[in-house]
C-alpha cells in the first residue's frame, strides 16, 4: 500500500467515489506541500471510486465490488445514516450542533469544509453528517404515472361550431351634386392676405397670464439644459482629485478578537481581521482573478466572489472557480500603544507556484 506522503490527505483504500472538489482540495494541498500531482488517471480513478494504478503496483488489494447489503433504517427527515457515524449512532458535537441550528449547507460549503478539516489534521465528515446537513432524504421509488382518462380528450374534440360573423350594413352612397365654389383671384397660402381672405382674423390669441407662465417654464427649462451642459464641459478641463484613505491605521488589540473572520473593517479599510488559535494576520479583500471584494458567508464558512464565482476558505486559501491564487495578506505590527498597526500598502502573497510569504515576518501576529 502506497506510504502516507504519497497519498497525502487522501483516505486509505478501500475508499468511496469521491468528489471534484474534494479533489480539487488534494490538488492544491499538494501544490502547497511540494508532492507529486494526481494525473488524469488518477482523478478518473478516485471519481469512479476504485484503486489508482500505483497503489496496485504498490501491493494494494485489487478493486472488488461489494456484496449487496440489507439497506439501513431511515432516520427522521428521510436521511439514511451511513459511515462511522451511523454505526455509533450519532453525529459529531459539532455537527450535531450545525444541525440544531437549522440551516441547509451546500455542496460547496461541505467542501471548503472538507478542505479545512484535512489542512487541520481533523476527522472528515462522514457520508452520514454530509447528508445529513445537505438535508437530502432518502430515495424512494417514484410512483408510476396513472393513465389520464379519454374522457377529456374526447370532450376537448367535441367543440362547437364557430358562429357566422354577422353581415356589416350597407352604407348608402351619397350623390354629390351642385356647382362648385370657384376661387378666383384668392391670395396664396401663407401670405399677410389669405387669413382675411377666408374670413378669419389675423391677430394672434391673447397673451393671458397662462401663457406667460408656460413660456417662461420652457425658456426656464432650456436654459437648465444648457446651463448643465455648458458646466459639463467646463469640468472636463478641470483637474481629477481622488480621496483614498490612509494607508496605514490601528484596529485595537489583539485581545479585542476572538477566533475567525471580523468583518468590521471591511467597509472603511476593505480589510478583514482573521484569527486563528496561534496566529492573528489581516486578509486584504481583493478578489485574485479580476478584483471584486468577494462577501464573506458565515454560513458556509468561506469567502465567495459575487463577480465571477471563486471561493476561498476562512484562511483566503483559494479553492474554486477562476481564482489563480490566494487573497494577499496586510504587514501589520505591534504600535507603542499596544494596538496593531496595520499597512496595507505591503502586501504578503502566495504567488500561483512560488513559494508563499504568508510566513514571513510582518505578516503575521503571534498569539
Amino acid at each position: 500500500m502506497a506510504d502516507e506522503k504519497t497519498l497525502g490527505r487522501l483516505p486509505k483504500w478501500p475508499r468511496k467515489a469521491l468528489n471534484n472538489s474534494v479533489i480539487a482540495a488534494e490538488q492544491a494541498y499538494r501544490r502547497r506541500s511540494g508532492l507529486p500531482l494526481l494525473s488524469d488517471e488518477d482523478i478518473e480513478a478516485l471519481k469512479g471510486g476504485v484503486q489508482m494504478a500505483w497503489e496496485k503496483d504498490g501491493g494494494g488489494v485489487a478493486t472488488s465490488t461489494p456484496m449487496a447489503t440489507a439497506a439501513p433504517p431511515a432516520t427522521a427527515g428521510g436521511i439514511v445514516p451511513t459511515g462511522p457515524a451511523a454505526a455509533s449512532g450519532g453525529f459529531s458535537p459539532e455537527v450535531e450542533k450545525w444541525l440544531a441550528a437549522g440551516k441547509k449547507w451546500s455542496k460547496s460549503a461541505i467542501a471548503a469544509e472538507q478542505a479545512r478539516r484535512k489542512r487541520n489534521n481533523l476527522a472528515p465528515l462522514t457520508d452520514a453528517e454530509v447528508t445529513a446537513l445537505l438535508g437530502e432524504p432518502a430515495a424512494s421509488p417514484a410512483a408510476a404515472p396513472t393513465t389520464a382518462p379519454t374522457a377529456a380528450a374526447a370532450a376537448a374534440t367535441a367543440r362547437p361550431a364557430p358562429a357566422p360573423k354577422p353581415a356589416l350594413p350597407s352604407v348608402p352612397q351619397i350623390a354629390r351634386g351642385g356647382t362648385a365654389t370657384r376661387y378666383v383671384g384668392t391670395p396664396a397660402v401663407g401670405t399677410s392676405k389669405a387669413a382675411p381672405a377666408g374670413g378669419i382674423a389675423g391677430v394672434g390669441p391673447d397673451d393671458t397670464p397662462v401663457d406667460q407662465r408656460r413660456r417662461r417654464l420652457v425658456w426656464s427649462a432650456v436654459v437648465a439644459f444648457l446651463g448643465t451642459w455648458l458646466i459639463a464641459f467646463f469640468r472636463f478641463f478641470l483637474p481629477r482629485t481622488l480621496f483614498e484613505p490612509n494607508s496605514v491605521f490601528k484596529i485595537g488589540y489583539p485581545s479585542d478578537y476572538a477566533l475567525g473572520v471580523d468583518t468590521k473593517f471591511q467597509q472603511k479599510y476593505r480589510i478583514w481581521v482573521d484569527r486563528t488559535p496561534d496566529r492573528l494576520f489581516v486578509i486584504y479583500a481583493r478578489c485574485t482573478h479580476l478584483g471584486c471584494t468577494p462577501d464573506w458567508k458565515p454560513s458556509e464558512n468561506k469567502f465567495k466572489c459575487p463577480c465571477h464565482g471563486s471561493g476561498y476558505d476562512s484562511e483566503g486559501i483559494n479553492f474554486e472557480g477562476p481564482a489563480p491564487r490566494p487573497m494577499d495578506r496586510a504587514h501589520l505590527e505591534i504600535a507603542a500603544d499596544g494596538q496593531i498597526q496595520v499597512d496595507v500598502s505591503k502586501l504578503y502573497s502566495w504567488p500561483k507556484g512560488q513559494p508563499t510569504h504568508f510566513d514571513d515576518d510582518g505578516a503575521f501576529l503571534k498569539v
